[in-house]
């Protein structure tokens, strides 16, 4: 039992690495910034921009850049993915 608090709060603090992080720049406008992610996947964008806006949002700009040093693997390639969305 004393094993199990220690490896939930790793395990957590490994899932906190996957969120992304927002500024709001306007009224109902915000920046959202993704972790990198290899490939870029907008899962973790799509997921705060719903929390941000529960009626809904316009995603006005998007803007993608490659993480660390470029490699021959252009799939395993980490990118960063910044969108500014509007909510509804």
């Amino acid at each position: 039992m004393r094993l199990l608090l220690p490896l939930i709060a790793v395990v957590l603090a490994g899932c906190a690495q996957n969120q992304s992080d927002f500024t709001r720049i306007g009224e109902r406008t915000f920046r959202i910034i993704s972790p990198e992610v290899p490939g870029g996947a907008e899962a973790p964008n799509r997921r705060l921009a719903q929390q941000l806006c529960p009626n809904g949002y316009l995603k006005l700009n998007e803007d993608a850049h490659k993480g660390g040093p470029d490699r021959a693997d252009w799939y395993e390639q980490s990118i960063t993915t910044i969108w500014t969305i509007k909510c509804i």
